[in-house]
């Protein structure tokens, strides 16, 4: 298979596996405003208390693959399909409205990780097509070698090591996964990372979790924001 970039064995960490959504992508709670629509397409009323109930499992498995969390909030195959793709439909409206945009430093850390001769992936929770768009609307279509979503990697999401198995396999970035970086803004992130065998598994604050969460998940690492990890990486190396 070739190489998506050349490997340089002076760089210990030479994939870097990025989260979008809270990570690198600031959605301002647009997760949450769709999955209220499409949970009262499914005839969930809004306010109710069956509403804050799922409301708070989206909440608490934030970085999952979208369709588990429908398939263990709505039961049936068909039901969770109706949801996620109501789901998706909704995201990707807030995204054309122009809902979303980077997070502050993010693509400047990336493009600088690309820089020092490092391979970056970014993988999220959502299917393909809300993945594409949210990539068009930022203009991020060329920015890394590679992006991942759930079915990419066989289906499952997070907080299963798949994608980050995935990019390294795909990639050959590097010889080990301990040289891979894995950073995220969720619990099922950490664990995920932590599952994969990366070296640094590194929590941010820019979204779903606060330290506490992070750290108890595995979190080598908590940074403020994304724009922080070049430098972390470079100290680690150190």
């Amino acid at each position: 298979m070739k190489k998506l970039t050349t490997q340089n064995p002076e760089n210990r960490f030479g994939l870097i596996v990025l989260d979008m959504a809270g990570t690198t992508v600031a959605d301002g709670g647009l997760v949450e405003q769709a999955f209220s629509a499409a949970a009262e397409r499914l005839g969930v009323e809004p306010g109710s208390a069956d509403h804050a109930e799922k409301l708070d499992y989206v909440r608490a498995t934030m970085g999952e693959s979208k369709i588990s969390v429908f398939r263990h909030l709505f039961g049936d195959e068909d039901r969770a399909q109706q949801a996620n793709t109501a789901f998706e439909e909704a995201y990707g409206e807030l995204v054309d409205a122009g809902r979303i945009a980077p997070i502050p430093g993010a693509r400047e850390a990336i493009e600088r990780l690309k820089g020092e001769d490092r391979t970056v992936v970014l993988s999220t929770g959502f299917a393909r097509t809300t993945q594409d768009a949210i990539l068009a609307a930022l203009g991020w279509q060329d920015l890394v070698a590679l992006t991942l979503c759930p079915a990419d990697a066989g289906g499952r999401g997070r907080p299963y090591p798949d994608m980050v198995l995935a990019a390294f396999l795909r990639t050959g970035a590097v010889d080990g996964v301990q040289q891979t970086v894995v950073a995220g803004d969720t619990s099922y992130d950490m664990l995920g990372g932590v599952r994969s065998g990366a070296g640094l598994v590194v929590g941010v604050l820019t979204g779903a979790h606060d330290k506490d969460q992070l750290t108890r998940h595995g979190a080598t690492h908590v940074l403020g924001s994304v724009a922080e990890l070049p430098d972390l990486i470079a100290r680690a190396e150190a």
